[in-house]
């Protein structure tokens, strides 16, 4: 990815760093400009300012669009399918920076808040069995798990099997739960 698109996606990822790890009065257009190789003026002139940058970042919906996308039934095999191609060819998580806001203030408040809005609760109400909004908490930890475990060790057995293995071995964890058993 290059040129335009490449800039773009270059400063979504840092911007995503950034307002994960710190206060949002201390992330500034500059810092996320260096760190994403950019000049400040691209940031603006894609994303309009801080404040819309943060909300294009803290904005899940089309991470959950992908991810949910397939019957109930295959929804275990997808997700982690989804996910792991997601990881590889953007080299980060699409639900992860959330883990990195619990303990911030108010903008880790609204990744939160618009997280469990945008993933957990659009889950739970696709599930319609016993304990659907338990049981979309859990899938999506499991997926948040994968994300974690694959960034800690970037080079580790579960970063780097093959992604067939990874569906066969993780997915039907994840299928058990939102597949009502017997509760």
């Amino acid at each position: 990815m290059t040129g335009q698109d490449g800039g773009r996606v270059a400063i979504e990822l840092a911007a995503r760093r950034a307002f994960a790890r710190h206060p949002y009065g201390s992330v500034t257009l500059r810092g996320i400009a260096a760190d994403a190789g950019v000049s400040a003026s691209l940031i603006v002139k894609h994303f309009g300012g801080k404040e819309a940058l943060f909300d294009r970042v803290a904005d899940f919906s089309a991470a959950a669009e992908s991810l949910f996308d397939a019957p109930l039934t295959e929804l275990g095999a997808h997700a982690v399918r989804t996910h792991v191609e997601y990881r590889r060819a953007h080299h980060s998580d699409p639900l992860l920076r959330v883990v990195f806001a619990v303990g911030r203030a108010d903008e880790g408040s609204l990744l939160r808040e618009r997280f469990r809005a945008q993933v957990v609760s659009r889950l739970a109400e696709r599930l319609r069995s016993p304990h659907a909004q338990v049981r979309a908490e859990l899938f999506v930890a499991g997926l948040l798990g994968l994300g974690a475990v694959s960034s800690i060790d970037k080079e580790g057995p579960a970063a780097s099997a093959h992604i067939d293995d990874l569906v066969e071995l993780y997915a039907p964890s994840l299928q058990a739960i939102v597949t009502p058993g017997t509760d």
